[in-house]
């Protein structure tokens, strides 16, 4: 606190307290003579002094010079114990004005109840004493002072009754919602009542009752965006969305310019997939406020996702040129060059993607996989390759991502001499071994992934990921399925929820005759995870066990899902081929 705010204080303390609070000691205390400054100044009338002691004045002094010093707690201290002896309202007032400016909320409960009793139709004790107990989180009992303050002539400010009900109980909630209906028809006009019964039955989650008593405030409150959004948002909460659009439309033809309100406009319109308007929202808001690049960011995802692209460029580079949101910028113009077809320009936007953002990534591999798909197969690796310059880490995840790109396009055996010459830099590294499993497997080198397959699992015994694949591909594509069966069994040993290896265990299961628990185990796999592939693999095992009907249901959601299923036509195919 400034020692101006105190001089001030401490002068209107004394005005206050030996001006008005009248004193008597054993002598009078006369008025200042004509001579002294004061009176030539002021020319003040002589006053009446009541009944303080010497002492209680002695006492009022030491706390006015210890606030001058600075030293309020003391002065504090001093007024309480005052207040609690004379019980004047003067004193007691002032006692709370320290009591405040140390944060002391004790004390400040404690001299409101004593303000209440010596000044009984005064409505400040009323209002003191509803924001200590809303603070202390009694919002029961501030609500009885609440109306006291109403019942003596002042006002208040219900709907802060919201924040400090909302860690309630809904039964605790529920008795403050009926003390406020009953305080409504006491005092129909008093519109903050009103609302604060409609934050709390929102609170309670009685969403329909809240938008009746919404509808009920009427005049009785100023329209402004805050009560806008709170319709809006009963709206939502009783799931009526169209209800939430047409609050929040009328909200901002009734108040344009306000950008919050408008926004939460556009997001809803974008929830409801109602693009065009979001848009039109989205440019609205980027004309009132052309530098806010939260609201050009979201104006240029949308675009994206209209296929507006030459748009979206302008946004992003308009963000480029400010200097903001560079790398993501760089990333959606990439993305959007890439679908009108500039796919030179597009490799280069995202590689100016730079390390350290979430979009680092995604945008080195888009850039290499346009850049391999152009044929330029040694641009892009010489590019990852400058990028990673002094970090295994680094070089390691991007050799596995150009080898998973090299395969995608169809470039298998590109993936396998990339693959060979890093394993010779980094030897038995397992992600390298396990990226040329795939690559094996492309080629259908059966014995070179199983190869890598058991050098991983003689380094990692208890690498579930490589069981499951040797196990698998043994249980698929060989007839050495009492093998698969035993690998996969230690995979599920270690991963036993699993659903990929559930669905190894219940296929190996199947190739050994074991239908009745194949069943069971697929039956399992499915309903955690329901891949095209374990589809086939279940449909399979019903048709063989007779169920015909559920196998061709299975089937069936399958394909729903996934049409061209590379796994359930052809099993579809082998076993309905001779109906």
């Amino acid at each position: 606190m400034s020692d101006s705010f105190v001089r001030a204080a401490v002068a209107c303390a004394c005005l206050a307290l030996l001006g008005a609070c009248a004193v008597e000691t054993a002598s009078r205390v006369e008025t200042a003579p004509e001579s002294s400054p004061a009176a030539a100044t002021a020319n003040p009338a002589p006053t009446e002094y009541g009944s303080f002691t010497a002492d209680q004045l002695f006492q009022a002094i030491s706390g006015e010079l210890s606030a001058q010093r600075g030293d309020l707690e003391t002065a504090a201290e001093f007024y309480f114990d005052l207040a609690r002896e004379t019980r004047d309202p003067g004193v007691v007032e002032r006692a709370v004005q320290f009591a405040s400016a140390v944060g002391d909320g004790r004390r400040l409960l404690e001299l409101g109840l004593l303000w209440a009793e010596v000044a009984p139709d005064a409505p400040e004790p009323h209002l003191l004493l509803a924001f200590q107990l809303l603070e202390a989180g009694r919002p029961g009992q501030a609500l009885s002072h609440m109306e006291q303050v109403l019942e003596a002539g002042g006002n208040f400010e219900f709907s802060i009754l919201a924040s400090a009900a909302g860690n309630m109980e809904s039964g605790e909630r529920s008795e403050l919602i009926a003390s406020l209906r009953s305080l409504k028809s006491r005092y129909p006009e008093h519109g903050s009542i009103r609302l604060a019964l409609v934050q709390l039955l929102a609170q309670n989650r009685q969403f329909e009752a809240a938008l009746a008593e919404f509808a009920e405030i009427g005049d009785r409150l100023e329209p402004n965006p805050e009560l806008t959004q709170l319709q809006a948002q009963l709206h939502q909460s009783a799931n009526d969305n169209a209800g939430a659009l047409a609050a929040l439309r009328a909200g901002t033809e009734r108040f344009p310019d306000d950008r919050g309100l408008r926004l939460n406009y556009a997001r809803l319109l974008l929830q409801e997939r109602q693009l065009g308007a979001a848009r039109e929202q989205f440019r609205i808001l980027t004309t009132q406020a052309p530098q806010d690049w939260e609201i050009l960011l979201s104006a240029g995802l949308l675009d994206l996702e209209m296929e507006n692209y030459a748009s979206a460029i302008g946004i992003f580079e308009r963000m480029l040129a400010a200097r903001q949101n560079e790398d993501d910028s760089h990333f959606y113009i990439g993305y959007a060059r890439q679908q009108l077809g500039e796919i030179d320009a597009a490799i280069g936007n995202f590689r100016q993607v730079r390390q350290g953002v979430e979009n680092f990534l995604p945008a080195q591999q888009q850039a290499t996989r346009l850049a391999v798909q152009l044929g330029r197969f040694e641009e892009a690796h010489d590019w990852l390759a400058g990028l990673s310059r002094g970090s295994s880490r680094l070089e390691i995840q991007f050799i596995a991502m150009e080898s998973a790109i090299l395969l995608q396009e169809g470039h298998p055996r590109r993936a396998l001499e990339l693959l060979g010459r890093a394993l010779n830099r980094y030897p038995n590294h397992a992600d390298l071994l396990f990226s040329r499993v795939f690559a094996h497997d492309s080629l259908d080198d059966l014995a070179g992934a199983e190869a890598d397959l058991r050098q991983i699992i003689r380094m990692q015994p208890k690498n579930a990921r490589a069981l499951n694949h040797l196990g698998y591909m043994l249980a698929d594509r060989s007839e050495r399925h009492a093998e698969a069966l035993a690998l996969i069994e230690r995979a599920i040993a270690v991963e036993p929820d699993d659903p990929a290896i559930i669905d190894s265990l219940g296929w190996a299961q199947y190739k050994l005759g074991m239908l009745d628990e194949a069943l069971e185990n697929l039956r399992r796999a499915y309903a955690a995870f329901p891949d095209h592939e374990v589809a086939a693999h279940l449909g399979e095992v019903l048709w063989m066990l007779g169920q015909h009907a559920e196998a061709e249901r299975v089937w069936a959601e399958a394909l729903a899902e996934t049409p061209q299923s590379e796994y359930v036509l052809p099993t579809m195919e082998r076993l309905k081929g001779g109906e």
